[in-house]
């Protein structure tokens, strides 16, 4: 009877997990991140400050760089960038961060704004041009007011859109390009000198993005030729993300709808009290008082411009009732709370953001995949997105400590192969059986294919041996029906035995039977996960990570459909 890989998934992922030697500690259970400042709602109440944030300009001084700038967050640049040692050889990177700063969204400016906001120092590019052919002109969006036009926005008045990365915000995105091709190219040497087919990167359907890739790709490769920006349909792309997932906007929606979310709008009733008298916004307002995000995103745009705190107005004219630092520095702490408490400090965040953000999950396994296989010319991908696509994914990793991602917040995954077979400690102290690397075991395109498909390969390996009369599954095509390739392949994946106490968050590199490794630097630094399995994200075994990120979404994202229609429980 022929296997079919696809067949009985749920049965696959299951024995993966119990039969592979790294996936069988594996936990894909939710803890909860760290107990700061930011996630307590006292402090956040009658503290001070914003625990040294930095909201007012995109330079941090020099001796600083690493702490949170809401206006330009840190991100991988040669003069932080840790080298791992030189056993561990960069096979593939996957860089993912939010656009850079932009204007306020008009649903969350005030009904009448005390000063307009003009973008004069900068172009808005948008024209189409056949690939072959005729060419177009450079033209770009040029706001204006008209005398004559008697219907007047809310909001701020100029030449903005609202949003539009503004011109620092672009040169935000310019130095980000150029510090990524600082520690890629000039420190590593492992991005190719011009664009080529080995280098992608990707927008949504929102042109922020778009404004903010082209920045990106002059910094980094020094170009003003022609570059696809890879774009999915809108209402399915899973970078924003914007395809229907039931099940997470049910969890989200009980998430903020809680007895402890309500708790914390109840405490800050007077700060909302102060914010409406001043601003004009209507206490029935939802958009404005369902969270702070409104809020949140008005001030801070605003301060990273340097422009000034509004006042409340009267007769058209601003008085002296005005929102002063204080105040703003306390809607910025309660919405830093809000995000570790929507994202990361309630028990079901895990299952929301990993059906609402499975997809992208399941492409970037099956890049790593690819990678690890040979199967794909890409070396680099660069995402292009948004806050909520940011903290979706931290979720998922279970950030220990958890923010809300400012402008040009940024994760790198980065993909190592070992050269050398040294062993490497954990807090799981791994030990091999006699069987776990056959003498014979031959590093080809056979292996190479399996590893790529490990949770599969997992399932099938245990139950295959050479003389039996089993057909060889149709994910091993590289092993050309040779039982005997599919054989050693299948030996260098036996289980090793895990021999110790119960991991710890502490826990780093252990032993790969591929010899692959993952790093996650988020913010420029390597991420620390909450998830015992995960634990400090320098190099852990490329099998523990797809093992986790499979067991939450499946293979390529497989289980996502049917966990977001409730056919497959979350």
């Amino acid at each position: 009877m022929r296997t079919n890989p696809r067949a009985g998934f749920l049965a696959a992922v299951a024995a993966s997990l119990a039969r592979h030697g790294k996936a069988a500690s594996v936990d894909l259970g939710w803890y909860a991140p760290n107990a700061t400042a930011i996630n307590n709602l006292t402090q956040v109440v009658s503290g001070s400050g914003i625990y040294g944030f930095i909201y007012n300009n995109s330079n941090a001084p020099a001796d600083e760089y690493g702490i949170y700038n809401w206006c330009n967050m840190p991100h991988v640049r040669k003069t932080e960038y840790q080298t791992p040692s030189s056993e561990y050889k960069l096979q593939y990177v996957e860089v993912i961060h939010r656009h850079h700063k932009r204007t306020v969204y008009a649903s969350n400016s005030f009904p009448v704004e005390s000063y307009g906001w003009n973008c004069d120092d900068e172009g808005l590019f948008y024209y189409g041009q056949p690939k072959e052919g005729n060419k177009s002109a450079h033209s770009y969006w040029q706001g204006f007011i008209s005398p004559q036009n008697p219907f007047i926005p809310s909001g701020f008045l100029g030449t903005c859109q609202f949003p539009q990365i503004t011109a620092g915000g672009l040169d935000d995105s310019w130095q980000h390009g150029q510090d990524l091709y600082g520690v890629y190219h000039d420190l590593l040497g492992f991005l190719p000198n011009d664009m080529e087919e080995k280098v992608a990167f990707r927008v949504t359907q929102n042109v922020i993005t778009s404004e903010v890739a082209g920045m990106v790709i002059n910094g980094m490769f020094n170009t003003q030729a022609d570059v696809p920006l890879l774009i999915e349909a809108s209402g399915v792309d899973s970078l924003e993300p914007t395809y229907s997932c039931p099940t997470s906007s049910t969890l989200f929606s009980a998430i903020e709808s809680g007895v402890n979310w309500t708790a914390h709008l109840t405490a800050a009733s007077s700060l909302y009290a102060t914010l409406d008298n001043i601003s004009g916004v209507s206490p029935t307002d939802s958009g404005f008082h369902a969270s702070f995000d409104h809020y949140y995103d008005n001030l801070s745009a605003r301060q990273c411009h340097v422009k000034p705190l509004p006042c409340k107005l009267v007769n058209g004219v601003n008085s002296t009732t005005c929102v002063t630092q204080d105040i703003a520095d306390e809607v910025y702490r309660f919405g830093n709370y809000e995000y570790s408490f929507i994202y990361r400090d309630d028990y079901r965040s895990l299952a929301a953001s990993a059906t609402s953000y499975g997809v992208w999950v399941g492409e970037l396994t099956t890049h790593l995949r690819a990678s690890i296989a040979g199967n794909s010319s890409v070396i680099y991908r660069h995402n292009v997105a948004h806050d909520g696509s940011m903290s979706r994914l931290l979720s998922v990793l279970q950030v220990d400590v958890m923010v809300w991602p400012g402008m040009g917040s940024e994760v790198v995954f980065e993909l190592y192969k070992k050269e050398s077979s040294a062993t490497a400690t954990s807090t799981t102290l791994v030990t091999a059986t006699p069987s776990a690397v056959a003498p014979n075991c031959n590093h080809d395109n056979c292996l190479r294919q399996l590893i790529g498909v490990s949770s599969a390969a997992s399932a099938f390996c245990p139950t295959f041996t050479a003389s039996a009369n089993i057909a060889i599954p149709t994910f091993a095509s590289e092993c050309n029906s040779d039982a005997s390739k599919v054989s050693s392949a299948c030996s260098c994946l036996v289980t090793p035995t895990s021999t110790t106490s119960a991991p710890t968050s502490t826990s780093t590199a252990g032993i790969s039977a591929s010899g692959y490794f993952i790093r996650v630097l988020w913010g420029g630094k390597v991420l620390r996960s909450s998830n015992p399995s995960l634990g400090l994200m320098d190099m852990v075994p490329v099998e523990t990570v797809l093992a986790y990120f499979d067991g939450l979404v499946g293979v390529g994202a497989s289980l996502v459909y049917g966990k977001c229609n409730g056919s497959i429980p979350v």
